[in-house]
């Protein structure tokens, strides 16, 4: 693809310049989190976009560590809501205080206002706290009482769940895993990253952290500069032909290896065309480029799909997954 002529305002230059703290940011949060490169970047590329993050593993991979983390490399506001089956939306949103010296009601803000909010275990909750947290992600506001407060301005919630336990929790409904932008599945450290864990966190002692590296203005300009991030019409017109292809494959002409048309339930919807060009875009950014390529939409492209894509009982009883359909649909249709 050529990059002559691409009637943009922004240079290289910029991009990096734009780019050096949040790299900062990552290499920060690397110093604590041993071996979750990819995951540390999807984090930073939902909080470059606007973009929810939903991340999936079992126990123990340092999700919760890695988001406390990176919150603690911002000057942002943070806030933890840990989830449980007796929880209650006002726990989330926030309630009204009566005061009876005056009789009348004072709202109390729930965790729910900040910046940066960590959902741990969010499937544990019940389906009327996951609605309440569903208004604040979408519409970046919430309702106490008869009023509605914005919330954090950047607003992010990253979100953790555990997928082999199953008795006690409530799977999110395909319209709320819908909102978040990203949905990472987290894998076990290679053998020779657990030798590293082992030698920095052996030591009873707390760890001590990091220190701030980034503030709001410094994110603030560097999302501005994402959004200026050119986007070439090939580039519009790939993007939208993979997402048509989750919902209708027998109409794209390609020598699929897989029966795509009986393995797809239902495809994914015109979010996941937007959430896929503005996460290329943060990936571009990160790069150091003032333009997006093809690779960045591989790049994050599985992350941005895989709960997009319903697979069929005939997929499930042959053991494929949307994960195996999304491969399937980079690897046969052309890249511009």
């Amino acid at each position: 693809m050529s990059t002559d002529a691409l009637h943009v305002t922004l240079s290289d230059d910029t991009v990096a310049q734009d780019a050096g703290p949040i790299r900062e940011l990552i290499d920060a949060v690397g110093s604590v989190v041993v071996g979750q490169e990819q995951m540390v970047r999807s984090l930073v590329i939902g909080m470059l976009t606007g973009g929810h993050v939903l991340l999936e593993g079992v126990p123990g991979l340092a999700k919760t560590l890695t988001v406390t983390t990176l919150a603690q490399g911002c000057h942002a506001e943070f806030s933890r809501i840990q989830f449980t089956p007796d929880l209650l939306p006002a726990d989330v949103i926030g309630t009204l205080i009566y005061n009876p010296k005056d009789g009348s009601f004072t709202p109390r803000k729930g965790p729910i206002f900040a910046n940066i909010v960590l959902a741990d275990e969010i499937n544990r909750a019940p389906a009327k706290v996951q609605s309440a947290l569903l208004e604040a992600m979408q519409e970046k506001r919430a309702t106490i009482g008869d009023t509605t407060y914005s919330v954090g301005d950047p607003f992010l919630v990253l979100a953790t769940q555990n997928p082999i336990e199953q008795e006690g929790t409530y799977p999110l409904p395909e319209a709320q895993v819908d909102r978040f932008m990203l949905k990472l599945h987290v894998g076990y450290p290679t053998k020779d990253e657990e030798r590293v864990i082992v030698d920095r966190m052996m030591s009873t002692a707390e760890h001590p952290g990091i220190k701030p590296v980034v503030n709001l203005e410094q994110i603030a300009s560097a999302r501005d500069t994402v959004n200026r991030v050119f986007v070439d019409e090939k580039i519009k017109d790939y993007i939208v032909s993979l997402v048509h292809a989750t919902r209708d494959p027998a109409s794209v002409r390609a020598n699929w290896s897989l029966d795509l048309p009986k393995l797809v339930e239902f495809g994914a919807s015109p979010r996941a065309s937007l959430a896929l060009a503005r996460a290329a875009r943060a990936n571009a950014f990160l790069d150091g480029r003032a333009f997006v390529t093809p690779s960045d939409i591989k790049t994050i492209g599985m992350d941005v799909l895989r709960h997009r894509v319903l697979v069929s009982y005939e997929a499930e009883a042959e053991g494929i997954s949307s994960e195996d359909i999304v491969s399937e649909l980079f690897a046969r249709i052309p890249t511009p």
